[in-house]
């Protein structure tokens, strides 16, 4: 087993599983990706490690979420094998690699077009044909292949557009960590009858995405 292969095992029973996540696909889609191969080389000794990692190369900042939160996440999203997914804010695809493994078509979006690329060529390395990746703002999602059975987050919202919600299929759901207020939560948005409610998971904090800022408040 090589050093990133013994490393990924250490980091799905070390960090995934002591965190209560049981499903046993998304085990085994963290067991499977190579999470290095979403991390620019310089840093890819860090790539299994319990940290928000950042994977930007420019001045904004942009993270593959923790290992432990990822899992939990998608295992709240419950995605299922026919499923069309949209992964929100993508990065360099690592949250979306591991959607691919687990439904039938994903949509990725990413709000840096240079990140977006190496997402593209990560998935293609991978030979993951069923992720469509494009350039675009966090708060626009992909109307274009709406609606979504399940739209994940990758990092937190300080808002959540109503954009974004528009495109969940009737019975869908949204997961990410609300960070309207303190402390941040993971949270599941469903839409049902075109309504939507909203249910707290568990505490969690991550990286704001960007677009989904709060709007600063005037203060004289």
């Amino acid at each position: 087993m090589s050093g990133f292969s013994t490393a990924r095992q250490k980091m799905v029973d070390g960090q995934v599983r002591t965190n209560d996540v049981t499903d046993r696909r998304v085990l085994d889609a963290m067991l499977t990706v190579p999470r290095e191969a979403f991390v620019p080389a310089a840093r890819q000794a860090l790539s299994y490690l319990d940290l928000d990692l950042d994977v930007s190369e420019g001045a904004a900042k942009r993270f593959l979420i923790k290992p432990a939160l990822t899992g939990k996440l998608l295992q709240a999203a419950e995605i299922g094998e026919v499923d069309n997914v949209l992964v929100v804010g993508c990065a360099t695809g690592y949250l979306a690699a591991l959607s691919a493994k687990l439904a039938r078509q994903i949509t990725a979006t990413e709000c840096d077009s240079a990140l977006a690329a190496k997402a593209k060529a990560a998935f293609t390395s991978l030979g993951l044909a069923n992720i469509a990746c494009r350039a675009a703002a966090c708060p626009e999602g992909d109307p274009s292949a709406a609606p979504y059975d399940v739209i994940i987050l990758n990092g937190a919202a300080e808002v959540l557009p109503e954009a974004l919600l528009g495109q969940l299929k009737e019975g869908g759901r949204l997961v990410g960590v609300s960070a309207e207020s303190k402390p941040p939560r993971a949270m599941l948005v469903t839409r049902t009858h075109g309504e939507f409610g909203h249910r707290t998971l568990f505490d969690a904090a991550a990286p704001v995405l960007p677009g989904l800022e709060r709007a600063p408040a005037f203060v004289f």
